[in-house]
Order: C-alpha cells, then structure tokens, then sequence
C-alpha cells in the first residue's frame, strides 16, 4: 500500500499551483502522472534506485519529469516522505 505524507501533499500541491500559473491542463497532467507513477510502487517497492546523499537501502527514489519522489519501504508498505526539483539542494529540502 503507498500511503503519502502530509509533506509530500504538500509537495504535490505546490507542483500544481507553481504549474498552473502557465496552464492547469499540464498542472493536472503532471500531477497524475506523478501519482499514477507512485500507484505501481504497491506492487514493485523497490523499483526506485537508493538515494544516493543517504544510501539507505528503504529510502528509494523515481525520478518523474524533473522532481526526485523519495519513500521510504517499510516492509510492504511504501511511505511517500518528499518531492523535491531535481535542482534543489537535497539536504536542504530534504532537511537531512
């Protein structure tokens, strides 16, 4: 089961509403995808590559458009934790 933070809605809004500026089609669009995306992680947890700023084995990221989605697994459970810009520095939007 993929259960997402309150962080990580956070996140997911934050995408839509910066998107959206310029076209809620494409806000809406990108935001599925996302979540679509996120979907297949309850049958494949491990389908994500390490982080690799904290190279643990349960924290695990997809790379979608240009946003690192990081989770966490927890036995076969998956944690949405963050989306962060692939621009952004990690461990200052992370807050590791």
């Amino acid at each position: 089961m993929v259960k997402w933070t309150a962080p990580a809605r956070t996140d997911l809004k934050k995408i839509f509403a910066y998107i959206a500026e310029d076209s809620r089609y494409y806000a809406r669009q990108v935001v599925q995808n996302i979540v679509e995306r996120t979907a297949a992680l309850s049958d494949f947890p491990e389908m994500g590559r390490v982080v690799p700023e904290l190279n643990e084995e349960s924290v695990r990221e997809l790379v979608i458009y240009s946003y690192r989605l990081v989770y966490e697994v927890k036995n076969q459970d998956v944690e949405v934790l963050a989306i962060i810009h692939g621009k952004r520095d990690f461990s200052r939007a992370y807050g590791k």
